[in-house]
């Protein structure tokens, strides 16, 4: 199995880390970036992982989170703009964590 995207949208930052928390529970996959629109009323979460791992995490997710999904999907091996657009992502979101 190859390498996979995981995205899920969800409304509300606290969802957000709810359903973050259930995916990486739930299987082996990591967070590669996430977005929030509309004031941080809808966030999308993107976790990458083995192609199994990710489906497993983003239905997990769906089935439990607190809050229903606006949208979810699987990316099975993805093209390179696909890589490379989430790069630029992850690029403002570690730059922006501060600790």
């Amino acid at each position: 199995m190859g390498s996979s995207y995981g995205l899920i949208e969800v409304s509300g930052v606290a969802a957000a880390m709810d359903a973050l928390d259930i995916m990486c529970k739930t299987a082996e996959v990591e967070l590669v970036t996430w977005e929030r629109k509309m004031g941080g009323r809808l966030v999308t979460l993107v976790v990458q992982g083995e192609v199994a791992a990710v489906t497993q995490a983003v239905d997990a997710a769906c089935a439990q989170c607190i809050k229903k999904p606006v949208s979810h999907g699987v990316i099975a091996n993805p093209h390179s703009e696909i890589v490379r657009l989430a790069h630029v992502s992850a690029s403002r979101f570690r730059k922006d964590m501060t600790f």
